[in-house]
């Protein structure tokens, strides 16, 4: 997980599929903040995603690694400390936004349960949760190993994982349709390979390959806003906190 955070740090900004990955996740916070958020990133790594969710409110930010961390800290993170999703250290009912990115695909079933659980647990009355996981079965590759990957999702899977921990989901969709085919020939050749520990596929490509994938995910965002991908390497969930929990919590 150091060696990932390592690599994420040195491409988050640049790199194809983290542009991709805001230009897809921002209108669903967007769409949730009609006032100032309180917000909670679920796994925030670097701290980079912390930057541009304070354009919706106070950003707090909790990780278990002492890296991600530190990276935060150089980054003049301050509003980050380090937890688990599975007992997250705040009160009930307090944030209006939750977000986890790329960060239930790498726990157990238990601690998975454990974390939607505590997510639904802190945040107020009709409050919302934004998730981005790893998507379908046979994507599974290199990076699934650098990356501590315990599972890959279906829309479907997902949805039911967040329905049974006290959410009702609003919109759910696969993400990343516009690079899957390059993505399944990748990961087909390393299968045949074997697959090894690898931060090949998070390092950023030549500048022209890079800007077109960048430009071919920025069509597929804009066409995001009015209609669900019916296949991706990710899968992308806006959910709330069902009532019937707030008043039993």
């Amino acid at each position: 997980m150091d060696r990932l955070l390592e690599a994420t740090a040195r491409a988050e900004r640049d790199h194809f599929w983290f542009r991709g990955f805001r230009r897809f996740v921002e209108p669903f916070v967007a769409g949730v903040a009609s006032h100032p958020l309180v917000i909670l990133d679920c796994g925030c790594g670097t701290g980079h995603n912390l930057t541009w969710l304070r354009r919706y409110g106070r950003a707090y930010g909790i990780d278990l690694t002492w890296a991600g961390l530190t990276f935060a800290r150089d980054r003049g993170e301050r509003l980050a400390v380090r937890a688990s999703a599975s007992r997250l250290p705040f009160a009930s009912n307090v944030f209006d936004l939750v977000t986890s990115f790329d960060v239930l695909y790498a726990l157990d079933d238990v601690t998975e349960r454990e974390a939607i659980a505590e997510m639904a647990r802190v945040l107020k009355p009709d409050g919302h949760l934004i998730v981005n996981v790893a998507a379908l079965d046979a994507l599974r590759g290199n990076h699934s190993i650098l990356s501590g990957e315990v599972r890959r999702y279906y829309r479907g899977d997902l949805r039911r994982r967040l329905e049974k921990g006290g959410f009702r989901v609003l919109r759910s969709t696969y993400t990343n349709l516009g690079i899957l085919p390059l993505v399944a020939a990748m990961r087909l050749a390393q299968r045949v390979r074997g697959h090894e520990e690898s931060q090949e596929e998070i390092s950023i490509p030549p500048a022209p390959v890079n800007l077109a994938l960048s430009g071919l995910l920025a069509i597929e965002a804009a066409a995001l806003r009015f209609v669900n991908m019916p296949l991706g390497t990710s899968v992308l969930a806006l959910a709330q906190k069902r009532r019937q929990l707030t008043a039993t919590a």
